[in-house]
């Protein structure tokens, strides 16, 4: 029996021989790798934090210590040492466990996450409700150092006092978040790093001095001031005193990868009061050759072949996020206002191609989307064209900066939003349900999605020449539709929705994504006798008035489809319309992403299980128009047995 196979929960690394935990280490290492090779997931982070992880679980006592992972791209190895070791083949499946930390999953996930920087003000929390309590445990936060770079964790370390002895965070750093580190905060770890070669330096010195047979005490006492004077402060000892300066001891930095160093330095940190902060170097990707060389390209996967070390190859359609990237430089070399924003992904939105082309315009201001808004804000007030790309969950981090710096200046903001609706294994932290209900009540804004990447393509063009407000447009995660690119790029008229195919029973107005999911249905009506005309919603605000008027006074049944959160988006927006306007009030099915959090799978499952999908869309329209009067109704019962 393997180590590995004797793990069942972490009071089981109690009983390993200290020769052991190496082997375990190692098993680990195996295990993920063989695991996420064939359901894909977060590699290089796990990688890098498997010794740290099992040295954790040495030294405190879990569930009763509380280990709160920030955003949980790391914690696979914690997971396979809590109990989920033989479900780990179902990793991010759908009915399978999650990719992130679960609380429902076990009693070790002690609080859910998904996105950067909260786990010191989590831990903070729980070691004040302790002291509160009288409870004697520990709380450890364990955090990158890409999501020091976030407000949150900032303010956490602002607010330190408010910690206890039994705090403890965990700096883990592998100078990455995704892509690599920038920044002021970067900097300073960097100088932190340095210092065990600093450390190195004083004592190769102290040794010379004392071995000279004349003038060596001397020198050693000169030696002694230097440092404490110019050394000190252009050291890493100056940036130690940046954490102890908001009241955390610093202990570190130490190597994350020697795994008797860990547990012995944690041992020793635990008897210490507290907050404490202790620094560990890792190596994102570490024990995987091609994840160490490219951590940036091995940090979240798809199935890959792990003998060769060769990631599965992409599709030949391009996905949403290369054509954005693609139109934004080809507009670009046109128009040296235009800028481009990303907080820590610019492999992620594409924007590592605007960075190559046109680095000096390029802003990588690292996990921030507050600052990113704010910053595009006092761009676009000087007269520049500031895109800022961002995944759709991220954005609701900055949504007082898009209302008060941005909007309520009417500021002409672009914003492409990516990654927008269900994006499928990464699960309910990272799907993009909600920004066209959270930009939808913003006045002054504009919200637009495409039908396909070529209209796309057309929306980045609009939107750089909208100039009385802010605008956006999202696009969804993956493969577009594969449909030919138009060369000469036309403006938009603001507010107007094509129709895609005419019919007479019912009008079906979708919205981006849903718009092809939509024909679909629509042609598989058609055969069953069910005439339906679909129309392109690319705008949600404004709304196409004049077709809705038409469609007022021609239709009595009016279906909304959107792969966004049922309220605050197109059906109540449709709704609400024929509610002030219409004379008399049309039938309507709103057909959206239910009022719940979606869980993790494939975007296809996902879809068919709220049914979102072309079948599934196809049905909730039968089923709704038999459920309704009308003078067809024989028709709709034919439909319905044919279906």
């Amino acid at each position: 029996m393997s180590v590995l196979e004797r793990i069942n929960e972490p009071e089981d690394l109690k009983g390993l021989a200290a020769d052991e935990l190496q082997t375990l280490v190692d098993e680990i290492r195996s295990f993920i790798i063989a695991n996420v090779s064939e359901s894909g997931g977060h590699l290089a982070p796990s990688l890098g934090a498997i010794e740290l992880i099992v040295a954790l679980h040495r030294v405190f006592d879990s569930p009763r210590d509380r280990l709160v992972f920030d955003t949980g791209h790391q914690a696979y190895a914690h997971k396979i040492i809590c109990g989920r070791r033989d479900d780990f083949n179902g990793l991010r499946q759908f009915g399978g466990i999650g990719g992130f930390i679960r609380p429902c999953e076990s009693e070790h996930d002690a609080f859910e996450v998904g996105h950067a920087s909260t786990s010191i003000a989590v831990a903070m929390g729980f070691a004040r409700a302790d002291k509160l309590n009288g409870d004697d445990r520990y709380s450890v936060a364990v955090i990158g150092d890409g999501a020091m770079t976030g407000g949150l964790a900032l303010e956490a370390m602002n607010n330190s006092e408010i910690g206890t002895d039994k705090l403890i965070v965990i700096l883990n750093d592998n100078g990455m978040s995704i892509a690599p580190n920038i920044g002021k905060i970067s900097r300073i770890l960097t100088n932190l790093r340095r210092r065990t070669d600093v450390k190195l330096l004083n004592r190769l010195v102290k040794d010379v001095f004392q071995k000279m047979p004349v003038g060596g005490k001397d020198l050693g006492d000169a030696w002694v001031k230097l440092k404490r004077s110019f050394l000190y402060f252009v050291s890493p000892y100056t940036n130690k005193a940046v954490f102890e300066s908001w009241g955390m001891k610093y202990f570190g930095p130490y190597d994350g990868h020697n795994i008797h160093d860990l547990i012995m330095h944690l041992s020793e940190i635990k008897s210490f009061e507290g907050p404490v902060l202790v620094h560990v170097i890792t190596k994102k990707g570490k024990g995987y050759k091609p994840a160490e060389q490219h951590p940036t390209e091995w940090h979240g996967v798809g199935s890959f072949n792990k003998v060769e070390g060769k990631l599965s190859k992409k599709s030949s359609i391009k996905s949403y996020t290369d054509v954005f990237s693609e139109t934004l430089v080809e507009l670009a070399e046109d128009d040296e206002r235009i800028t481009a924003i990303t907080a820590a992904m610019p492999q992620g939105t594409g924007l590592d191609k605007f960075e190559k082309r046109f680095p000096e315009r390029f802003f990588d201001v690292g996990i921030a989307e507050e600052f990113a808004v704010t910053f595009a804000a006092g761009l676009a007030k000087s007269g520049i064209k500031p895109v800022v790309a961002v995944y759709s969950t991220f954005l609701q981090r900055a949504f007082d900066q898009l209302v008060h710096d941005v909007a309520l200046q009417k500021l002409p903001v672009v914003f492409a939003i990516d990654r927008a609706g269900l994006v499928g294994e990464d699960g309910a932290t990272h799907h993009g349900c909600f920004d066209l209900s959270y930009l939808n009540i913003i006045p002054n804004f504009t919200v637009m999605a495409p039908a396909n990447e070529n209209e796309l393509r057309h929306m980045l063009y609009t939107a750089l020449r909208h100039e009385t407000g802010p605008i956006a447009f999202r696009y969804p995660r993956g493969n577009a539709l594969g449909m030919p690119l138009s060369e000469q790029l036309s403006e938009i008229e603001i507010g107007t929705w094509p129709i895609v195919r005419h019919g007479g029973d019912c009008a079906v107005l979708a919205i981006g994504s849903m718009v092809a999911q939509a024909e679909e249905a629509a042609a598989s009506l058609a055969i069953q006798g069910v005439s339906v005309e679909l129309i392109n919603a690319r705008f949600l605000k404004p709304l196409d008035s004049s077709t809705l008027a038409r469609i007022s006074r021609h239709f009595k049944a009016v279906v909304t489809i959107e792969e966004n959160a049922s309220a605050g988006g197109l059906g109540e927006s449709v709704l609400g319309w024929f509610d002030e306007n219409a004379d008399k009030m049309p039938r309507i099915l709103r057909l959206a992403i239910p009022d719940r959090f979606i869980l993790h799978g494939r975007k296809e499952l996902l879809l068919n299980e709220i049914g979102l999908d072309a079948k599934g869309i196809e049905f909730r329209i039968v089923q709704w128009l038999v459920r309704t009067t009308d003078s067809s109704q024989d028709l709709h019962q034919s439909a319905l047995r044919n279906h």
